[in-house]
């Protein structure tokens, strides 16, 4: 199996290994543990514990305790978007605002516009992956279970 990281990263880090995983479940159809999602995704299963945790706290993905434990999907594929995946990796939350009173220099109030433009390009990059769901992508590569 090749390796999920092909050197282009856009958003946040643990988003493509979140998407293979999603997939991954979603080809699985059943409970499957995080050591066997980690081999599946080429990743270490206590980072894969992170990253289903945060999608299992995102109602993306739901966990089972025990022997016979894993995770699984919580929701139908087609009911899963790529934006909401980006989202709960990235632990999407409002931002705290920061008045101008609170900004001594112009190079504050330059970082504080910044922030403001590139949380809105983060918004509209999430809008825009909310239009595929996970089914879509998977009818877009030929994905296989191994």
């Amino acid at each position: 199996m090749s390796t999920v990281n092909r050197g282009i990263n856009i958003g946040p880090p643990w988003f493509k290994i979140a998407v293979h995983s999603v997939v991954w479940l979603a080809k699985s159809g059943g409970i499957v543990s995080s050591a066997m999602i980690a081999s599946q995704v080429d990743s270490h299963a206590t980072f894969m514990r992170r990253v289903m945790q945060t999608l299992s706290v995102a109602g993306i993905v739901e966990s089972r305790g025990g022997r016979e434990g894993g995770y699984m999907l919580r929701r139908p594929a087609e009911q899963i978007t790529l934006g909401d995946i980006y989202a709960a990796v990235n632990q999407c939350s409002p931002e705290q605002e920061q008045s101008v009173e609170d900004c001594d220099e112009a190079g504050e109030l330059l970082d504080l516009e910044l922030e403001k433009i590139l949380a809105e390009a983060e918004q509209q990059t999430i809008d825009f992956l909310r239009r595929y769901t996970l089914t879509q992508v998977m009818n877009r590569v030929d994905y296989f279970v191994n």
